[in-house]
């Protein structure tokens, strides 16, 4: 089970329109830190099916082509309950720096989920930066509900 960012591989990132601006500031902000990137889409305002860029995302999490995801859409609902039905996957809608960090630590969330018409500018590479670097707290209780959450 992966626990932290793993720098030698890309970050998946994708939205569609409502998410298209924060996702190409966030871009932007993983270029200043060195990090690479696969960006799925969309490249413009126009409207879009989430769908269609959820999936990618959640594929190359999945298959372990990214290190984790972030998918941004309006409600950041859409693009998690698409990415949630891909094994392995554990999306978190995040809306703060605390829900963030929480969905790492205790749930060990490989894709960050992003509510664009609900959060503040700037506030989305907050999230992004905690996310990348708060580690899974593994053991005890959080790594036995993580383990529970796969159907098999």
């Amino acid at each position: 089970m992966q626990t932290h960012f793993d720098k030698s591989k890309p970050v998946a990132i994708g939205s569609d329109h409502a998410g298209f601006e924060y996702k190409e500031d966030l871009i932007s902000f993983l270029e200043a830190k060195g990090v690479s990137y696969h960006d799925f889409g969309t490249h413009s305002k126009d409207s879009v099916d989430y769908p269609d860029f959820a999936h990618p995302v959640a594929t190359a999490v999945e298959t372990g082509d990214a290190s984790f995801g972030i998918l941004l859409c309006g409600s950041a609902n859409g693009v998690a309950i698409t990415s949630n039905k891909h094994q392995g996957i554990r999306a978190a809608v995040c809306w703060g720096e605390e829900l963030a960090q929480l969905s790492r630590m205790h749930n060990n969330a490989n894709i960050i989920c992003i509510p664009a018409r609900f959060v503040r500018e700037g506030d989305v590479e907050k999230m992004v930066e905690l996310f990348m670097n708060t580690e899974f707290e593994g053991g005890g209780r959080h790594e036995v509900r993580v383990e529970k959450i796969a159907c098999r």
